[in-house]
Formats: C-alpha cells, structure tokens, sequence
C-alpha cells in the first residue's frame, strides 16, 4: 500500500451477535441480528454500518465532483440500501444509493451521481464485486 492520509481501526468481539468498537471510542456499537434473520433487533448490524460509511463517503465524492464542476448542491442527502443476499454457496451484498437533491434538475443530479461513483472509495472498493443501482428521488 501507498502512504495512507487516514487509517480508520476498529476492534469487533463474537461476531454478528457481538460488539464492535473504534480506537478512539467514537464508534462502540452492540451487534445483533436484526429481525428478520431471526434476531431481536436490539444491535446494529454489519449492513447497516456498511450502509452509513458509504453513504457518508460518497456523499464526500459528491461534493468533489461538484465543487470541481462549479454546481452547489444546496440541500441534499442520500439513502442507502444494503441487501445481505444468500447464494448458492453462502452470502453477497447488493446496493441502493438514492440522492435527494431538489435544487438540481434531475439531469445534473444524474450526471454528478455517476461521476461520484466513479471516484469515492467505497464505490471503487464495490466495483466489480457489488451490483450499486444510483437513482435521484
């Protein structure tokens, strides 16, 4: 690897139905299968962190690609969605990334969306491996 700018550490304990914690203390989480695996839905889960961390960062690309092309975003957000989907042999995971963006058209907000996938990491980390559907609400 390169000299990195930022190395995130975290440390996880009995797996789905554990704890996962930051070295700084900012992130100390209680995992725990949701529901509809069966669980009590008292934790949160790797999908949903995975959901938050790239929602986070590509909306950081987001504001890249704009500021680059001279667009302001105003007011704008993303959801994400993040499948656990059982295969033949075990498990994948599958993404929906939705921009809100009402002060853009939706041709612009299209066109800054798939420039961000293009550049933010977690989408380059996904990239042949991860099926990501972009949409604008």
């Amino acid at each position: 690897m390169t000299d990195p700018i930022y190395t995130a550490k975290a440390h996880a304990v009995g797996g789905r139905a554990g704890t996962a914690k930051s070295d700084d203390g900012h992130l100390d989480v209680k995992l725990g299968y949701p529901k509809s695996m069966g669980g009590d839905g008292s934790g949160t889960n790797p999908e949903q962190l995975f959901a938050a961390g790239y929602a986070a960062c590509f909306l950081g690309a987001l504001g890249l690609v704009a500021r680059g092309a001279g667009v302001k975003l105003g007011e704008h957000s993303l959801d994400s969605e993040v499948d656990l989907i059982k295969d033949d042999t075990s498990f994948h995971i599958g993404v929906r990334l939705t921009l809100t963006a009402p002060d853009l058209d939706k041709a612009q907000a299209e066109e800054l969306l798939h420039k961000a996938h293009e550049v933010c990491p977690y989408s380059k980390a996904t990239r042949g491996n991860v099926k990501v559907e972009l949409a604008v609400a």
